[in-house]
């Protein structure tokens, strides 16, 4: 008896090529907040205040800069003459950028936590579930082919998840 392989539904996990389609701006926005969203949670796992947090932490704070100026090139969302309220989070996030890097310099390391953090989890992991939502780019990569349900199983669930590790990571962050 011959043996019959079994296909199963395979849906393809993830594809580049709307990325690769995309505006230029759109292309520097992304690769600038991915290595800050891994980078961001390395710095926030590691010791604080040593030579390497520094390095890393302008590293990041350049990144978080680039990702923020490019932000105002990209006008997929246009609600007001191009303009939409995620570049109110990109100013938002110039402004901190530039007081975590004062309150450093002046040694109020407890208000740079607290602004840092906020850049970190506001900035990058909240306005990044933002971009997962159908009719993105960046749904389009990763969820290429998925299914409604699974898509918004997926988002609840990682919504949920997202919240409460930025309950517990605040609450050992800014104390």
């Amino acid at each position: 008896m011959a043996e019959r392989a079994i296909e199963f539904n395979r849906m393809p996990l993830m594809t580049l090529e709307p990325l690769l389609d995309a505006p230029f701006a759109v292309q520097i926005h992304v690769a600038a907040v991915t290595p800050a969203a891994i980078l961001g949670a390395y710095i926030l796992l590691r010791p604080k205040g040593t030579p390497l947090h520094r390095l890393l932490g302008r590293i990041w704070m350049a990144l978080i800069v680039v990702t923020a100026i490019s932000s105002f090139f990209i006008h997929e969302l246009d609600l007001f003459y191009g303009f939409s309220p995620i570049h109110l989070l990109s100013i938002a996030t110039l402004g901190g950028s530039w007081n975590a890097i004062a309150a450093a310099r002046r040694g109020d390391i407890r208000l740079h936590k607290r602004i840092v953090a906020g850049l970190y989890f506001g900035g990058i992991v909240l306005a990044g579930l933002f971009t997962f939502v159908p009719g993105r780019i960046m749904h389009a990569v990763i969820f290429t082919g998925a299914k409604w349900p699974a898509v918004l199983a997926g988002a609840v669930i990682g919504s949920i998840l997202i919240a409460v590790v930025l309950r517990r990571r605040r609450g050992r962050l800014i104390a």
